[in-house]
């Protein structure tokens, strides 16, 4: 019996040594973006190896220009990308909350709980918080809640300009667009350090004219948008022979029809996926239609869907001009504008758009401003999509509550997953009261206390003051998916890392 038991320890230390590397290396890279956490978090900044410098509390962006080797702590990183992508905003939360849960599982398995046991009460306190903060959630219904210029001014980190200007774009957008799936309203904003920031009714396609010699605007103007290349249709017929020659011509020829054809429907705007043959852009240019060439595909699906316009393939070139005149787009005005390096597109017939244009002093500071009218846009369009919950950590604070309810109902050793998962829920609020100099366990205590007596939901601490607050008295609130997602990834990244038994190097690829 004790060879066993011997031989059972033995088995246990190389996975208790890579448990506990993988969760060092997940503290690391969670204490690198914590202090940036709250009202009160401050700015990293980031060097390279030229001393170029980025300045910036933006978690996903120092966690994606970090150096990092770890495997465990790179498995991090992604659920800020994975929260980034989503809903544009909380990863410095999701990135907390995986660490915190990563860090109470290891405590629980340092006790003898087996890992196992650990992983399913964590997927179980977890599934059980998301169902609670789903119903504490306070729904938006109208454009006009004030609540939503409140998120905007929270997300924005209280940049006057950046909310108004989010808010302003979002009404212009309209509800039934920004609950639309796909549509993001942070893809709205673009940024250049010599613009003045504003909204413009339109879009920008992020090409300028492919000729200085076409006209730099064009009013009333008809939109061909091309989901191919504009040049002559090609054949891979390459024998030279007279009949190969003749047929190159004859594409030739019906290709300088179709430009033709293009030029007396009074074309203002040909807006192509690919590249444009030299000679018909200087055909166009000579008859005064703008054209943008090797346009991204986004970008052509949004063209069309503000103009009207219907992409078609360069084989329906080939129509007939009535044909054609009824895939055509229309919008008021088309200008190449010059401090962009961009064409801007206003009054389209199709579906109303919005851009965001955000300006600033230099590149580094139009950086992190872009990035930051990013996350309010992703607030807002986010509230309208699951509404509110309230923030500065008080709502994890109570669904902690709830769960170590929950955790009494659950048999066996699992309930010590499910404890692992109710002690991160507090990380979030003791963060942001550490980051505003106060003692975290004595701050965290007195809201526990009060959330109890009241039964409330929304009790936190105020960062100026150091005082148990309302917080949605004082508009601290947050969305309720950016908060449910950052909780969903966190735990599904560190269910991921608790199952690390053992770290293996793997052998290069050969070489050949």
């Amino acid at each position: 019996m004790p060879d066993k038991v011997h031989l059972h320890q033995d088995e246990e230390k190389p996975f208790l040594s890579a448990l506990q590397a993988n969760a060092q290396a997940v503290k690391s890279v969670s204490q690198a973006v914590a202090p940036t956490l709250g009202p009160k978090g401050l700015d990293t900044m980031l060097v390279n190896s030229k001393n170029e410098v980025v300045v910036t509390n933006d978690g996903v962006t120092i966690l994606d220009r970090m150096a990092i080797n770890h495997p465990a702590a790179k498995m991090i990183v992604n659920v800020a990308k994975a929260q980034q992508a989503e809903v544009g905003d909380g990863t410095t939360t999701a990135t907390l909350l995986a660490s915190a849960l990563v860090d109470e599982g290891l405590k629980q398995v340092l006790r003898g709980v087996p890992v196992t046991k650990v992983i399913t009460g964590i997927q179980r306190g977890t599934r059980f918080a998301l169902i609670k903060m789903q119903e504490r959630a306070r729904m938006i219904y109208e454009m006009d809640d004030e609540w939503l210029q409140r998120i905007a001014f929270t997300a924005s980190r209280e940049n006057e300009d950046i909310t108004l200007a989010v808010m302003e774009a979002a009404h212009l957008m309209g509800r039934e667009k920004l609950l639309e799936k796909g549509f993001k309203l942070s893809s709205c904003v673009v940024a250049h350090p010599r613009i003045e920031s504003k909204v413009f009714a339109g879009i920008v396609v992020s090409k300028p004219r492919m000729n200085s010699q076409m006209p730099r605007t064009r009013q009333n103007a008809r939109v061909l948008v091309l989901a191919d290349a504009l040049e002559p249709e090609a054949f891979s017929d390459d024998v030279r022979t007279d009949e190969a020659f003749s047929r190159k011509e004859r594409l030739r020829e019906e290709f300088y029809v179709m430009l033709e054809h293009l030029i007396h429907l009074n074309v203002g705007l040909i807006v192509t996926e690919g590249a444009v043959d030299p000679h018909a852009e200087e055909v166009l240019a000579d008859a005064g239609v703008i054209v943008a060439a090797e346009v991204a595909k986004e970008e052509l699906n949004k063209v069309s869907e503000y103009t009207g316009a219907r992409q078609i393939k360069r084989s329906g070139l080939k129509k007939s001009p009535e044909e054609i005149e009824a895939l055509l787009g229309l919008c008021t005005e088309v200008e190449d504008d010059e401090a962009l390096s961009r064409i801007r597109i206003s009054g389209g017939q199709g579906t109303p758009f919005a851009t965001i244009l955000v300006g600033a002093a230099t590149d580094e500071v139009v950086e992190e401003r872009e990035r930051i009218c990013k996350d309010a846009a992703s607030a807002v369009q986010a509230a309208i999509h699951g509404g509110f919950v309230p923030g500065g950590g008080a709502v994890e604070l109570a669904i902690a509550r709830d769960v170590e309810h929950f955790r009494n109902t659950v048999q066996g050793m699992e309930r010590f997953g499910v404890s692992a998962v109710s002690e991160a829920l507090q990380r979030p609020m003791s963060q942001v009261v550490a980051n505003a100099g106060f003692n975290p366990l004595e701050k965290i205590e007195a809201v526990k206390a009060l959330q109890l007596k009241r039964q409330s939901d929304s009790l936190g601490i105020d960062c100026d003051r150091g005082i148990v607050a309302d917080m949605i008295e004082m508009g601290v609130v947050d969305p309720l998916p950016v908060k449910a997602h950052a909780l969903k990834t966190a735990g599904e990244v560190a269910v991921a890392i608790l199952r690390i038994h053992t770290i293996v190097q793997m052998k290069e690829d050969p070489v050949f």
